[in-house]
């Protein structure tokens, strides 16, 4: 009977393990043959897939990492699994032939890479990262600038690959609800049925409506309006040619797209329209580990500034340091950086780890927390000084060093700063009314 009871126990822990490596709560798209071909190969994503086994122990050792990684690329890049084991010609028709293999679909989703990294949530993240970079470059050099949805066309919907259904058709009825009174950002094609343009338009329009959507957490939209029969809406917004596009932000006047007609094209506009209407970066003050490491591990930077103790500047220098550093975040809300401060004196271990150490403030460092890299603030500590520090840090310039010990420093539980000047501790009272002074002298020879 015990082989028979360990054959059972086996069957059952598969059984639960199954279901046990991913849920619908996970930020890992569970892929299927069902909607393997829409989810992956008819988007414009990059996507990071797992092909994996439910008994495979290497599996289960990767799936907490896996989970990670699908966390902190959410909205940059896709992250999904395949149970191989039990959808087995999905897997065979990318070769699979061992658990887990994990492939990159990237511009050419017919042929995507195998990955050959680490296991890592760190290292899978920094991979993902770099194929979006390469990505970027190829559709900037016109390498890739197609998208994968036009391949894929003549066996598909007949449409680039977006899904029409993302594009909001927009009437005299539902426009001012839907567009106006809305606190997203709007573009708004206005188009005529019989027109040539258009209908080349329509499904780059489509594309860029799925990607714009997802890439923005359905921020911005992309709309239609059928000029020839909404005709109220098109007098209204002087329309007299077709296509027209339009952009409309509550509280604006409408403007007119200027950018190319391509998808690549209508989401980058997309994309900068979003980052405009995104509200700056908060600054936060370091208080404690948790919101230290949070920052720096979830930024590709984190920017931190290192101020005078509150006794030598009081409340008014504190707070024009950190108006300079509030606009430097405004003025770099696209690049989505961390932002934080700290007093001179409180975190030692992070200023040693930095080299700034006990001199010099104010002191600025910008910190990759993924390649434990830091570049320092060489000039004033001004709008102009950060800005040419940081602009040279974006263009891949600047000199870098690796930070102290290859870690992150432990951090120290602080107090928050109260907004106040300093006070001097008290000091205690000695009552010298009884001290015969010239005694004191004498006792000194």
């Amino acid at each position: 009977m015990k082989p028979v009871l360990g054959v059972l126990l086996c069957s059952l822990t598969a059984e639960l393990t199954v279901h046990g490596l991913y849920s619908a709560g996970d930020d890992v798209v569970q892929l299927t043959p069902s909607n393997f071909n829409r989810e992956v190969m008819q988007s414009d994503s990059l996507w990071l897939v797992e092909f994996y086994a439910p008994w495979c122990g290497h599996c289960q050792s990767l799936t907490p990492e896996w989970k990670k990684a699908a966390t902190a690329l959410k909205g940059v890049v896709k992250v999904g699994a395949v149970d191989a084991d039990q959808h087995k010609s999905l897997g065979g028709q990318y070769g699979v032939r061992g658990f887990p293999t994990i492939k990159i679909f990237g511009a050419n989703k017919n042929k995507p890479d195998d990955y050959q990294g680490g296991r890592s949530s760190q290292a899978i993240v920094e991979a993902a990262l770099s194929a979006l970079r390469s990505l970027v470059k190829d559709r900037l050099s016109g390498k890739a600038g197609g998208s994968d949805y036009s391949r894929q066309s003549g066996s598909g919907s007949g449409s680039s690959g977006g899904s029409k259904k993302d594009v909001v058709e927009l009437t005299d009825d539902n426009f001012d609800k839907t567009v106006l009174d809305s606190d997203d950002v709007w573009l708004v094609e206005f188009f005529a049925p019989w027109c040539g343009h258009c209908k080349n338009l329509e499904p780059e329009w489509a594309a860029a409506a799925s990607e714009v959507k997802d890439q923005t957490n359905n921020k911005v939209h992309l709309g239609a309006v059928d000029a020839t029969v909404h005709q109220g809406l098109a007098s209204r917004y002087g329309i007299r040619g077709f296509p027209t596009i339009k952009i409309f932000r509550k509280g604006e006047e409408p403007e007119d797209y200027q950018g190319g007609r391509t998808r690549s094209d209508i989401v980058a506009r997309a994309l900068d329209l979003f980052s405009d209407n995104a509200p700056a970066p908060e600054l936060h003050e370091i208080l404690g580990e948790d919101v230290f490491k949070k920052i720096c591990d979830d930024q590709q930077l984190c920017v931190i500034a290192v101020l005078p103790h509150i006794l030598d500047t009081g409340a008014a220098g504190r707070n024009g340091y950190l108006e300079v550093m509030m606009k430097m975040a405004e003025k770099y809300k696209k690049k989505m950086w961390g932002w934080l401060w700290t007093q001179a004196g409180d975190q030692m271990d992070l200023e040693s780890s930095l080299g700034i150490g006990g001199f010099g403030y104010p002191a600025m460092a910008a910190i990759n927390a993924r390649k434990m890299k830091f570049a320092l603030l060489k000039g004033s500590f001004s709008e102009s000084g950060i800005h040419e520090f940081l602009r040279e840090l974006s263009m891949g310039r600047g000199s870098t060093a690796t930070i102290g010990g290859g870690a992150l420093p432990k951090v120290h539980s602080v107090e928050p700063w109260d907004g106040k000047d300093g006070e001097l501790p008290m000091e205690d009272y000695i009552d010298l009314s009884d001290v015969d002074l010239d005694d004191l002298g004498k006792d000194e020879l």
